[in-house]
């Protein structure tokens, strides 16, 4: 998957993650659907149902794609969850939202290569 190596669209990535995700018998569904192009993509990742991490794909400055913690934190209700995507949509309206709940959520993260 993409390390921040290539500048792959928004659609093209969300699309990637999805088949990734349900390839390993995993679950992933879009919450929200944001710009096919240019669209802030953002990862709640969860396991069991419970919320472990929210990351976003954001531009680095040296040009490359980069994944980043954000918002709520492990552990979070969904309350929580949906106040945060709900205030990150009316900011940005181009954005993405998908949810995975993964069995092994660490490896998952590691293999994306998070940052910071």
């Amino acid at each position: 998957m993409d390390k921040g190596g290539s500048r792959l669209s928004s659609g093209i990535e969300v699309a990637g993650l999805l088949r990734r995700v349900e390839a390993s018998g995993d679950f992933a569904v879009v919450l929200r659907k944001g710009d096919a192009d240019r669209g802030a993509v953002l990862l709640l990742i969860a396991s069991r149902g419970r919320h472990i991490a929210c990351l976003e794909r954001i531009l680095s400055l040296d040009g490359d794609y980069i994944w980043q913690p954000t918002g709520p934190g492990e552990g979070i209700g969904s309350i929580e969850i949906r106040d945060f995507l709900e205030n990150r949509a009316r900011f940005d309206e181009d954005s993405w939202a998908i949810e995975l709940d993964i069995a092994d959520p660490q490896r998952f993260i590691a293999e994306i290569g998070l940052t910071g």
